[in-house]
């Protein structure tokens, strides 16, 4: 069973869902695949993990990294799930490109190359946004390509994790999956 809570951030409302695991997602109203994986039968029910997260994103829209860790709990494919495994760990304020991830998880499945593309796609899909920082991934030329809650929220969190530099730019034409 999912439950779902919502919070008011200043970038928009966000909708979080957990399970008996932990946070299972946390969209942006109306983003692309907004509550993708949520179960069609939820609740809405105040749990403690909500209570966490909503701890972790006051102290993260202040400016602050946040020095605790919320339960997570991945629930898409084996592939996804290495990926956002990768995003999760990419330090606060710094960015990464889809290519580093690719590598990353080429050689930790013992590959000579895997698909930044492929990478794209996942990271695409991330089901918890900002936690399991997505807005942190970057083109090899500084492209700001998709991030599903749109590429203005990606320049904002960037600016607020002063990890934004003057060589990123918005492609003309999104390569978004």
């Amino acid at each position: 069973m999912q439950y779902i809570s919502h919070y008011q951030s200043p970038m928009g409302d966000i909708l979080l869902a957990a399970d008996a695991i932990g946070l299972t997602g946390l969209w942006f109203e109306g983003q692309k695949y907004f509550a993708l994986s949520l179960d069609r039968e939820h609740e809405e029910k105040e749990l403690p993990v909500f209570e966490h997260a909503k701890r972790w994103l006051n102290i993260y829209f202040s400016g602050k990294e946040p020095d605790f860790k919320v339960p997570l709990h991945f629930t898409g494919t084996a592939f996804q799930n290495a990926v956002w495994g990768i995003l999760y760990t990419i330090p606060y304020g710094q960015t990464m490109t889809y290519g580093d991830i690719a590598k990353q998880l080429a050689a930790k499945r013992g590959l000579a190359h895997m698909s930044a593309q492929a990478v794209g796609g996942a990271v695409g899909r991330n089901e918890i946004s900002i936690m399991v920082p997505c807005h942190r991934v970057v083109g090899a030329n500084g492209s700001l390509t998709g991030y599903a809650g749109g590429i203005d929220k990606k320049m904002t969190l960037l600016k607020l994790e002063k990890a934004f530099k003057k060589e990123y730019f918005i492609p003309k034409h999104s390569t978004a999956p």
